[in-house]
């Protein structure tokens, strides 16, 4: 007579909480956008790292306009505050691949926000949804335009984060991934237009790209009536996102050339200057 021996199956590992969830992503992503620049021995310095970005890094400390006259052409009025960090650390000589490491690793801010849109899209519990989030976020990080920025100086994907956190805050207000208590869709809707504000502020080009946020603010629960203050609210916050970014810089250029935008737009402001008799 033999007599069999069973082993207890080993129970199934439990799914990952979603805070536990996030926190193995942004490492995972830390070390994937510290792994560029350290492969690669520091960042690219191009022509415009030398002539116009770090330029515009050391004006972001005080501006210039009555020393340098186009220093770095029509760029030298450009939002310069998101080049401080490249031209700080060209300035304290630290190695390449220090400042390669302290750029890339500004670019984390954005993972939590591509997680949430992941979310608002894959909202399965489980394994299988956890690998899904992941593979989107990474995804979202190793875009070809994306990745070809990382080693540089460039700080399109910096001005580009607020959007991005723009448009996980519109989803969630929309039905997306559960939103704490403190964050109810109209609260959600008016983070999402101030960090919209704030984007276009740091790069004018983000501006096309805000017309469609106005779309997720409108598809979020409750009636028309609720919706269309969401939207009122939304708009009059890019306003106050924008001015909140851009107020500073664009007072230093109005008092300098009577345009807070120069040098674009200038015959708009040229009947604001009749107007307030603005004198330079």
């Amino acid at each position: 007579m033999t007599t069999r021996m069973t082993l207890p199956l080993r129970p199934a590992m439990p799914p990952l909480t979603p805070g536990r969830e996030l926190a193995v992503l942004l490492v995972l992503a830390w070390l994937a956008l510290v792994s560029i620049p350290l492969a690669l021995g520091g960042i690219g310095l191009t022509w415009d790292a030398l002539n116009h970005h770090f330029y515009l890094g050391w004006v972001s400390e005080g501006p210039r306009f009555d020393r340098d006259l186009l220093a770095a052409s029509y760029q030298s009025y450009q939002y310069p505050y998101l080049y401080w960090p490249a031209y700080k650390l060209a300035e304290a000589g630290v190695s390449g691949r220090v400042a390669g490491t302290v750029l890339v690793t500004l670019h984390v801010a954005v993972v939590p926000a591509l997680w949430l849109i992941a979310r608002s899209c894959i909202p399965e519990a489980g394994w299988y949804g956890t690998a899904m989030r992941m593979g989107a976020v990474l995804l979202g990080l190793s875009g070809e335009l994306s990745l070809s920025l990382l080693d540089t100086t460039a700080n399109d994907s910096l001005a580009a984060i607020p959007f991005v956190w723009a448009v996980a805050l519109a989803l969630m207000a929309a039905g997306g991934p559960a939103s704490p208590g403190w964050l109810p869709p109209p609260r959600a809707v008016m983070l999402s237009g101030l960090l919209v504000g704030v984007s276009v502020a740091f790069k004018f080009s983000n501006g096309p790209l805000a017309l469609v946020l106005p779309l997720l603010w409108l598809s979020s629960a409750g009636g028309w009536r609720g919706r269309i203050l969401q939207l009122a609210g939304g708009c009059l916050a890019v306003l106050a996102g924008f001015f909140l970014a851009y107020g500073y810089w664009g007072a230093q250029l109005w008092n300098h050339f009577g345009n807070p935008m120069y040098p674009f737009y200038d015959g708009w402001f040229a009947h604001l200057r009749a107007l307030t008799g603005w004198q330079p």
